[in-house]
């Protein structure tokens, strides 16, 4: 309904006492004052990531990267001035691109310098006291708050996958393109072969990392009953050993061994892993309700920071192919020999590598008679390399020719990286029934987990014998086993000649060697010679090749 506009004695139209006595459109002056405070910006110590609130930010920072505030002031008794001084130098360090920076101690921050806020107009500061005025310890979350980490991690995550797919698409447009050192060649700048080195080490250490970002692999190992029943067992089966104790997982993947370590009673697990992996275990560690005891951190073990300067227990599943491909155990000796305590447990704590002969293979019908008629042609052509490729394959027990015997026995809290490049020697009795061709050899790894540094196993002791008579927890990844996702390595013979008998023995040496540039890789050379049942009078000639496993 119209208001009413009868005019008044002066004629004029007056709508002023009908007017919303709170309407200020009119007002002049009030246009200045603001009707709502401003929304506050928290930028992540330690990402890009921001947040309403401070008490957020810094859950994210506990929860997705593993420093906890809130346990440093506890620990350092930081006043108001302390905590400034801390965030400053956090700040300043992930600005200078060290993204994991040094908190074990007080006077890495305790300078006047860190007072000076490194970011401008850092809301956190003016935080400070509103997040830290009540308990040194954060409430627990809430459900909203709880969700605002789940999408940051998500978040997290996209970005993540983003860059991937952003470098896949450089990587192909590069390799389209001619190659730098084409370029420099071209222009009369030949480059470095150290140079050149590098770069393919550095490359081929990525694609490493980058493949175990997938989920196949992982569920392979995972599936793995005889791998992940083992370490269950150890570590539920011995709480003991874990119970308070601080673990690190050396190459955690999807966080399975450190929640099991949690769930045995871990004080505090610390999950590395340095593949895009690493995000799914933290989803992982939450979706769990483990995220108070897990924390997992993204790096290589050689390059991260540890919230803490010594471990109680290392736990990691380090193994390859014929144990040492991927050099990875070069990694797990660099933490223990860095983090491990004076009287500290690897787990497992033993590794043992084993070889025996082959005959009569259906492997050598498979992958090398195959080439010399395919469909009625003849494809030899095919066999030009065939046999310096080492094959990973599950090996009947019934092709081996004779008991297998342990060539390296490595004790996991004294073993070098310098150990695993090596010649061992071997020998071993023809069992076959008859007259036999050596047409190759196979080689696996048994695994111990023993409860002390100080209990080993009998030397040549095979996994089976040590399990049945001290009943430590073991596994063999050779023939008369379950078979495991390791298989066995099998090295066919170039050119099988000899014949072998019951009583004959096998003799040689075994070396490992890591290839140049390519340290993940490994070289296998073994070298044989038969002597003959009946005192060795009559030997053979030493023969020798060499394998590729890549």
């Amino acid at each position: 309904m119209a208001a009413s506009t009868e005019p008044d004695v002066d004629g004029a139209s007056d709508t002023s006492s009908l007017s919303d006595p709170l309407d200020t459109t009119n007002d002049e002056g009030w246009e200045d004052i603001e009707r709502d405070e401003e929304p506050v910006t928290i930028v992540s110590l330690l990402d890009e990531s921001t947040f309403p609130d401070a008490q957020s930010m810094l859950a994210h920072c506990r929860d997705t990267h593993g420093l906890d505030i809130w346990k440093l002031r506890q620990e350092f008794a930081l006043d108001y001035l302390g905590l400034v001084r801390l965030v400053n130098y956090i700040r300043s360090e992930v600005t200078a691109g060290n993204s994991q920076p040094d908190v074990s101690s007080k006077t890495v921050f305790d300078d006047e310098k860190y007072l000076k806020p490194v970011l401008e107009d850092d809301a956190l500061l003016y935080s400070l006291d509103d997040v830290f005025e009540e308990d040194v310890n954060p409430a627990p979350l809430s459900e909203v708050e709880q969700l605002r980490e789940q999408l940051a991690t998500l978040q997290s995550q996209f970005s993540a996958y983003r860059e991937q797919v952003q470098n896949a698409m450089l990587d192909r447009f590069e390799q389209s393109q001619p190659s730098q050192e084409s370029n420099a060649t071209a222009q009369g700048a030949a480059p470095q072969a150290g140079d050149r080195g590098n770069s393919r080490a550095e490359q081929f250490d990525k694609d490493y990392f980058q493949s175990y970002s997938y989920n196949a692999i992982h569920e392979s190992m995972i599936k793995d009953r005889i791998r992940t029943d083992a370490y269950r067992d150890f570590i539920y089966d011995h709480k003991h050993l874990f119970k308070d104790k601080v673990v690190l997982d050396v190459g955690c993947g999807t966080g399975i061994l450190s929640m099991f370590c949690a769930k045995a009673g871990a004080r505090l697990v610390i999950a590395v892993d340095n593949s895009g992996i690493i995000d799914k275990a933290r989803e992982n560690v939450f979706s769990n309700g483990l995220q108070e005891v897990v924390k997992c951190v993204r790096g290589k073990i050689e390059e991260v920071t540890l919230p803490v300067p010594k471990v109680d227990v290392i736990v990691s599943e380090w193994m390859g192919y014929c144990l040492l491909y991927e050099s990875m155990l070069d990694s797990v000796i660099y933490a223990r020999d860095k983090y491990l305590a004076e009287d500290g447990l690897m787990v497992p704590s033993h590794a043992t590598l084993r070889i025996a002969p082959l005959a009569d293979s259906d492997l050598k019908a498979s992958h090398i008679d195959f080439w010399r008629d395919v469909y009625g042609f003849d494809m030899t052509a095919m066999l030009e390399k065939a046999h310096e490729e080492a094959l990973i394959r599950v090996v009947d027990e019934k092709e081996l020719a004779g008991a297998s015997v342990a060539f390296l026995e490595l004790d996991l809290h004294r073993t070098k990286v310098d150990d695993l490049t090596f010649t061992n020697p071997f020998s071993t009795t023809w069992q076959n029934d008859g007259v036999k061709t050596l047409e190759g050899f196979v080689i696996w790894f048994d695994i111990f987990f023993n409860t002390s540094r100080s209990q080993g196993i009998p030397a040549g002791m095979t996994a089976a014998e040590a399990k049945k008579k001290t009943g430590v927890v073991t596994f063999s990844t050779g023939p008369h086993s379950e078979a495991t996702h390791w298989q066995q390595g099998v090295f066919l013979i170039k050119d099988p000649v000899g014949q072998f008998g019951p009583g004959d023995s096998i003799a040689g040496e075994v070396t490992y060697l890591k290839k140049q540039g390519q340290e993940r890789s490994l070289d296998i050379d073994i070298t044989w010679t038969k002597a003959s049942a009946g005192g060795g009078k009559e030997k053979e000639r030493v023969k020798k090749q060499r394998w590729i496993l890549d």
